[in-house]
């Protein structure tokens, strides 16, 4: 049933009232006495004794109801049939409704119109009337049936006690509703009342007007009142056992365990069985180990009898979901075909001679044991030499799956290990998600950036990546969330990382270090046509053919416009190229494009690297070093400069503590060659030696500069330019000793990519002149120094400059 609604007595100061209590004028049109205005309504039932507002916009409703006010006639209510009809036919007309007086009628300030219509009587269509603006027709009225019968009193007791009933079960109803229902004595109106109010279709409240034999009504009105009590009870049935299923902590849940008290009062239970059936087939088909395969019945057995409006059924749900996807025993076939291996290393990548030798050595030894262990093989070097390439190399050599994780900022070492399930939201650690992606165990599993690990609170990562990379210890790896050993002996791990001087101790021992130092100019070039050059046509939406770029252009490219231990930069300032070669043909421009080195000018703007070695090198006390940084090697110019004073040292440059050192060694052994060097020792007393190194906002430190301090000083003491196509590097002792260092590839190939021709290094360092790409030995001279003699003897120019200079 639905509550009687209340309308206001008077009407808003804004609208323009007609009132049937208004003086009214004659009627313009001459109507039967037994005919009345007929109202077409949608949607609407009008019983006698109900008050009802009604919206009229049709203009022939407007002109009835406006005749109906005008003439204070009763209007007839007419509940159309077609409910799309504008205006519509005889036909589409019910042929019983109710006569209806209007009480009130509201023009708005809309020009909307409405009407607060009162039921009277019903009555019946006999014939519909033309000539009229609006419908009108000839009716009879219905009388209603006698009251007095006992049959009709009992009916009329029992719906009044079901209405009592109904109104006790509904929330919130109107105490004054309740008294208006019992104060009804007829049975007639009694009916039309309750019918009036009840939540039923339009078509059953049309089926009730229509029904003029008053048990019969009575009957139909008191079946539908039992029907909606019945609706009542269950549902409130519904919300008391629910209730009672839920604590505080549950509240949350209640439209679910309203669905599961519904379901189960439907005998609905196929979706939760269906859904354990499933993961019952998943773990037995998983091919766990036999302790796994235990657990995972033990806690589906645990499942099986947990409400699915727990908290932890979905949890324990989602923890099986991840036991039945990992692959326990899911194995790719190794294709381990050694020259087809060695043509996918040589396709892919130009160099790396050693690197590629290191991964044979690893797939024959594969071929020969297949059950041995893997070992943990970590790639070191510059940003942009193909670490991260030559892991997808190794699995394509190998027709294994291949998959990354990015280490670089962990600081968690649940990121490793996983969550406790006792946590919202856990879920398992990097290593074993990876596993799950790559939906093999012996995939091949990248590590990116493993130097660039952190610590915090949460505890240190590269502590829990000990167990991950000990080939002793992984077969049993246990992930905090799977809380069951995982066999992680298979998998081919490749670290990364820019340097090893960030990684802890332990983690570096389980690692193969293999050194990626960086390329020469002539293998950047290599690497540039075959590679960088095609790629980035592609991406630009160029044809070879539209498109060229000379080898000049390429090395210019590499010594003009970058200065990179990798070939990233490179591939960028390529990308730049292509580009505007694309707009050229994009604009019709030009339809081939062929770009040279002079044309590099135009694209990329002036040269971002000149070689400055003449200019720096040009006056005594400045000496050219080598040093070792995370993204190569680079150059480093030490200036000498002497002032009047009393022998202070004055360093700058944000030099580190152990560099500080070299330069006070160097200056102590310069004044311990004095004499060699055929200076006075009286200059170091009268004046201040100021030692600066350039590029102030760098710091810098290690003792690799002992060797250009010293013969940076002992220029200026003796008014000598060093050469300026000489680098060196080295540390050295009091006893003029050149001790050896470290990074000599990557400086040698910063010597190179500078424009050096000869290069000073520690005698003790010779060994590792193998190391160097051929290419490079080919365009270097070596000087091996045991001495700061010898350095002296290469380094300084024979011709002094003049003493007016200093």
């Amino acid at each position: 049933m639905t509550s009687a609604q209340e309308y206001p007595r008077h009407a808003a100061s804004d609208e323009a009232v007609i009132s049937s209590t208004q003086p009214s004028s004659r009627s313009r049109f001459q109507l039967p006495p037994d005919a009345l205005i007929i109202v077409p309504v949608r949607n609407l039932v009008l019983f006698p004794g109900m008050v009802t507002p009604i919206n009229i916009g049709r203009e022939r409703s407007i002109a009835a109801a406006q005749e109906a006010t005008r003439s204070e006639r009763q209007i007839g209510v007419l509940l159309q049939r077609d409910t799309e009809a504008d205006l519509p036919h005889a036909e589409q007309l019910y042929q019983i409704g109710t006569a209806a007086s209007i009480v009130r009628y509201v023009t708005g300030q809309d020009s909307s119109h409405h009407i607060v219509c009162q039921g009277q009587q019903r009555f019946r269509v006999i014939e519909f009337l033309d000539g009229y603006p609006f419908y009108a027709a000839r009716v009879q009225l219905l009388p209603e049936a006698d009251e007095n019968r006992a049959e009709i009193q009992a009916l009329l007791i029992q719906l009044k006690q079901r209405s009592t009933e109904i109104l006790g079960l509904l929330p919130q109803v109107p105490a004054e509703l309740a008294r208006s229902v019992q104060a009804i004595t007829s049975a007639g109106a009694y009916a039309d009342f309750v019918a009036g109010l009840m939540d039923i279709s339009v078509q059953e409240k049309q089926d009730l007007l229509e029904t003029l034999d008053l048990q019969t009504r009575l009957d139909k009105v008191l079946g539908f009142l039992v029907h909606r009590i019945e609706v009542l009870r269950l549902s409130q049935q519904i919300n008391q056992q629910t209730k009672e299923r839920m604590d505080e902590r549950q509240r949350e849940f209640m439209l679910r365990e309203q669905l599961k008290t519904i379901q189960s009062q439907l005998g609905d239970k196929e979706g939760g069985e269906a859904e354990l059936a499933d993961l019952k087939e998943a773990v037995a088909n998983a091919n766990m180990p036999e302790e796994t395969a235990k657990h995972a019945l033990k806690e589906l057995r645990r499942l099986e009898h947990m409400s699915d409006a727990s908290v932890e059924y979905s949890m324990l749900r989602t923890y099986l979901e991840w036991l039945t996807e990992l692959p326990w025993s899911a194995e790719t076939e190794d294709k381990i075909d050694l020259a087809q291996a060695r043509e996918v290393l040589d396709h892919d990548h130009f160099g790396l001679d050693k690197i590629k030798r290191r991964i044979l050595e690893y797939l024959a030894v594969r071929k020969l044991n297949p059950q041995g262990k893997s070992p943990i093989l970590c790639f070191v070097g510059p940003p942009g030499v193909g670490k991260t390439s030559l892991g997808q190399s190794i699995a394509r050599a190998t027709g294994r799956k291949f998959v990354r994780v990015s280490l670089g900022g962990t600081h968690d070492e649940a990121e490793i290990r996983g969550h406790r399930r006792t946590y919202v939201g856990a879920l398992p650690g990097n290593i074993i998600q990876a596993m799950r992606k790559a939906g093999t165990r012996n995939c091949v599993m990248m590590l990116d950036e493993v130097d660039k690990l952190g610590a915090g609170f949460h505890g240190d990562p590269a502590a829990a990546l000990l167990e991950v990379l000990d080939p002793e210890q992984n077969s049993t790896f246990r992930d905090n969330y799977l809380a069951v050993p995982f066999d992680l002996s298979r998998v081919l791990f490749i670290c990364t990382a820019n340097m090893l001087d960030t990684m802890p101790g332990p983690l570096r021992d389980r690692l193969e270090i293999i050194s990626l130092p960086g390329y020469t100019g002539e293998e950047k070039a290599q690497i540039a046509r075959r590679y960088l050059v095609r790629r980035q046509l592609e991406s630009n939406g160029l044809r070879p053919e539209q498109c060229s770029i000379s080898d000049e252009a390429l090395r210019a490219l590499i010594h003009d416009y970058t200065r990179e231990a990798g070939v990233r930069n490179l591939e960028r300032e390529i990308g730049s190229v292509c580009r505007h070669a694309a707009m050229r043909i994009a604009e019709g421009k030009d339809t081939q494009v062929a770009i040279e080195a002079s044309d590099l000018h135009a694209i990329l703007g002036p040269k971002k690297f000149e070689s400055e070695l003449a200019m720096r090198t040009s006056l005594p006390g400045v000496a050219t070093g080598l040093a070792w940084t995370p993204v190569g090697g680079d150059i480093l110019f030490v200036e000498a400069s002497r002032v009047a004073g009393n022998g202070r040292l004055i360093l700058t440059g944000q030099l580190g503590e152990v560099m500080k050192e070299s330069a006070q060694a160097a200056l102590t052994l310069v004044k311990a060659h004095s004499e060699a060097l055929k200076v006075s020792p009286d200059i170091f007393r009268r004046s201040d030696i100021h030692i600066h190194v350039p590029a102030g906002a760098i710091p810098k430190d290690g003792p690799s500069a002992g060797v250009a301090m010293f013969v940076a000083l002992a220029s200026l003491a003796t008014q000598t330019p060093v050469h300026s196509d000489r680098a060196m590097t080295g540390e050295i002792s009091l006893r003029g000793l050149v001790l050896p260092v470290g990074g000599i590839k990557e400086k040698v190939l910063a010597a190179l990519r500078a424009g050096i021709t000869t290069v000073l290094l520690p005698e003790r360092n010779q060994k590792e002149l193998e190391e160097i790409p051929e290419d490079a030995r080919r365009q270097l001279r070596f000087v091996w120094l045991a001495t700061v003699d010898d350095a002296l003897r290469e380094a300084l120019s024979a011709k002094p400059e003049p003493a007016a200079q200093l």
